[in-house]
């Protein structure tokens, strides 16, 4: 398990090198941005539902209640817990951001495959999938600011924001090809439909594999563009990170228990809600033209100190 966190860190650095040597950076990060939500995620999350050995019938449901109820929880500490984090307005949102969503589809898969065994990625999978609605729709909105959703002429990705307005935002995030992916994925799994011809689920899966080295190396080179200081964080990126690998997955699994979900539900749940921080967010940072300095930061350090509170977690707790 550590071996792979350290593998998936890797990659991160190699995205700061390459960034600070001038083959990433600026449009290239936003393009490859685009391309990660819009083609190679959504192939990512309907390539995990073609592995051909689908999960027991019994706990498909119970994954996808506890993952509801996990986000709903998450979602409200969100938006009430930022301002006690900050005193910068600014900041809130990618604060937020941080403490709602790990990095489930990138480094999520890997690590619950190294702690139950590979046939529990398709369990992490069912999972992600509202974790996959709540990043497009909630996550959005955070990262945007409740007060910015009309579309701001001067900002730098102009031809990507123009269409967004506060009248139809929502159908559009809920139409998105993520999300259609996602709904597609959903209906496999309801459906038990485990014979999908190798011609469809081979390119899928090659091309959703580009999603986490792209992913990762878009955050190193983001990172790439901060002073040292800025990277390292300050205390609201420190208390951030305290809340998304300790204490959050520490209340869900004490939470999802007493609620009486199955050992194995809880357990998987809680390793992915132990994620460090999504990419997505500044992801969709560069997307929406917002600043990546605190999202940057905070996915920087979740991602480092994940090294050591995951293994922790799953010692003490699981």
């Amino acid at each position: 398990m550590i071996v792979v966190m350290i593998t998936l860190f890797a990659l991160v650095v190699v995205g700061y090198v390459a960034g600070k040597l001038g083959y990433l950076g600026g449009d290239f990060d936003r393009q490859l941005s685009r391309l990660v939500i819009n083609i190679t995620c959504p192939a990512l999350i309907l390539s995990s539902a073609m592995t051909g050995e689908l999960p027991d019938r019994r706990f498909i449901l119970p994954l996808l209640l506890i993952s509801f109820i996990t986000y709903v929880v998450l979602a409200a500490v969100a938006f009430l817990l930022p301002r006690f984090l900050t005193n910068k307005p600014d900041d809130e949102g990618a604060v937020g951001f941080a403490l709602m969503f790990g990095n489930v589809g990138f480094m999520g898969y890997p690590v619950v495959a190294s702690i139950f065994g590979h046939e529990a990625v398709f369990y992490a999978a069912v999972l992600n999938v509202v974790n996959t609605f709540a990043v497009f729709t909630v996550g959005t909105i955070l990262i945007i600011g409740k007060n910015n959703l009309a579309a701001d002429l001067s900002s730098p990705v102009q031809a990507v924001r123009s269409d967004v307005e506060v009248g139809r935002f929502q159908k559009k995030v809920l139409y998105s090809t993520p999300m259609l992916a996602a709904y597609l994925t959903m209906a496999i799994v309801a459906l038990e439909i485990d014979n999908i011809p190798d011609f469809i689920s081979q390119p899928l899966t090659m091309l959703g594999n580009i999603t986490v080295p792209a992913a990762l190396l878009i955050i190193g080179s983001s990172m790439s563009q901060l002073p040292l200081r800025a990277m390292l964080g300050n205390r609201t990126v420190y208390g951030t990170s305290l809340f998304r690998l300790v204490l959050l997955p520490i209340g869900v699994y004490y939470l999802t228990t007493a609620l009486g979900f199955s050992p194995m539900v809880v357990n998987i749940n809680t390793v992915v809600i132990a994620m460090p921080v999504a990419t997505y967010g500044t992801i969709l940072c560069l997307k929406y033209g917002r600043d990546t300095t605190m999202i940057t930061a905070v996915t920087f350090v979740t991602t480092l100190l994940s090294m050591l509170t995951i293994p922790a977690l799953v010692m003490l707790f699981l």
